[in-house]
């Protein structure tokens, strides 16, 4: 395996010194604005189009399940061929079918037709993750694989906010069709850092004569190392009782704070707030001990937080409360990610990430338990069992597989 050329002192811990990953993290930054952005646009052109819930379930279920589907595809080519190539290839697919978009909303054209370019271009992206967070890695030294990994959630939180922002503006003065043009042209963002990264900056594996890869040699390393498998059972937790907490938040703040949509997106700025505080901490890159302690006080800090907002009774205390729940979750989930890229071999980290990426399908399920719950029980106790499932099954994990103790 051939080194890693290093463009500074290896000293220094803060990936963002890295002409290389510098370039590559503005790029990001331009195109996941342009994903938000474009979020807001398709949710809107369907409504607008069809005035139909069932067309908008269904253009989100377009863009979704190709997610958790064809997760392990995309880990699997990260693993086989050229990550940056596959990027470069994968974002110039996206941009031409976003223009599609573009055209077909311009020209009003079939809903059907609207709903297959979707799907194809959400087919796309789902192998994008995987093969991402695989080649972020090769962009920075070891030392500084921890700031990389925070950086990068730290963007998709930044877009997170300013992308939907933007996206309202437009709307108000453009037609909709020029959103997703936006979006299209700005994915040239990433492209244009992709391009000039260096190929011989990353380090290349070389298979024997005859060699597969495939999913079974991942998962076998999976079996002997109690310690990722940890780390993979753990990450469940927080996706099915913490992480709906999104798509109960209308429910939670008219019924129990009788806020409107205002305050609603109030508090899931708010939310968003404390996320980049939380990963603005791990992105400095500073050595941190006993990383398995900070998991686990991370995910129990999450629960606490949500038991903080299901009892509070004003909203100073309650977006107080909000400001944790993101400090913390985001918190667990980066530092969750971080460790599992630490553990993991490189000609493995593809394979490995994408089987752990498909933890996101449990947020959907966590969903429609709680919301079972709240209209079997009521919203306060929906809330609470948010808040308890995840102290309560975390101590559970922890007392059967003491490994993670020693992370």
């Amino acid at each position: 395996m051939k080194k890693i050329e290093v463009q500074y002192q290896p000293k220094s811990r803060l990936a963002l010194r890295s002409k290389t990953f510098r370039m590559f993290t503005y790029g990001s930054l331009v195109t996941r604005v342009g994903d938000w952005m474009d979020l807001v646009a398709l949710n809107w052109a369907v409504l607008q189009f069809t005035n139909s819930p069932l067309h908008l379930g269904l253009i989100n279920a377009c863009r979704l399940v190709p997610t958790f589907l064809l997760s392990v595809p995309g880990g699997i080519l990260a693993d086989r061929y050229d990550r940056r190539k596959l990027l470069i290839w994968l974002q110039v697919g996206m941009m031409l079918l976003t223009f599609c978009l573009g055209y077909l909303v311009e020209e009003k054209q079939s809903f059907w037709i609207f709903a297959f370019i979707v799907t194809l271009r959400s087919m796309l992206a789902a192998m994008d993750p995987p093969i991402r967070n695989a080649l972020i890695p090769n962009l920075v030294p070891r030392s500084s694989m921890t700031s990389a990994l925070a950086i990068n959630t730290m963007v998709i939180n930044l877009s997170r906010i300013i992308g939907p922002a933007i996206a309202g503006l437009l709307l108000a003065i453009t037609d909709i069709a020029n959103l997703f043009y936006i979006n299209a042209w700005g994915i040239l963002g990433v492209l244009f850092s992709l391009l000039m990264i260096r190929s011989n900056s990353f380090p290349t594996r070389d298979k024997k004569e005859g060699e597969k890869i495939n999913l079974r040699e991942a998962v076998d390393y999976i079996k002997t190392q109690p310690s990722v498998q940890s780390l993979l059972i753990l990450a469940i937790v927080p996706m099915v009782f913490g992480f709906p907490y999104t798509t109960m938040m209308p429910l939670f703040a008219r019924d129990l704070l009788n806020l409107g949509p205002e305050g609603f997106g109030i508090l899931l700025s708010i939310s968003s707030i404390g996320a980049i505080v939380g990963t603005t901490w791990l992105s400095l890159g500073k050595e941190m001990k006993g990383t398995g302690k900070w998991l686990i006080s991370s995910i129990i800090g999450f629960g606490l937080s949500l038991l903080l907002f299901i009892g509070s009774n004003n909203l100073f205390v309650a977006g107080v409360a909000m400001f944790l729940v993101g400090l913390t979750s985001q918190t667990y989930r980066t530092l969750s990610r971080i460790t599992l890229q630490m553990q993991v071999p490189d000609h493995l980290r593809g394979r490995i990430l994408s089987i752990a990426l498909m933890d996101r399908g449990f947020i959907p399920l966590g969903a429609i338990l709680i919301g079972a719950i709240a209209t079997w029980a009521g919203v306060l106790y929906a809330g609470s069992v948010m808040g308890f499932g995840c102290i309560v099954t975390t101590i559970v994990i922890i007392l059967s597989r003491r490994q993670i103790l020693k992370l």
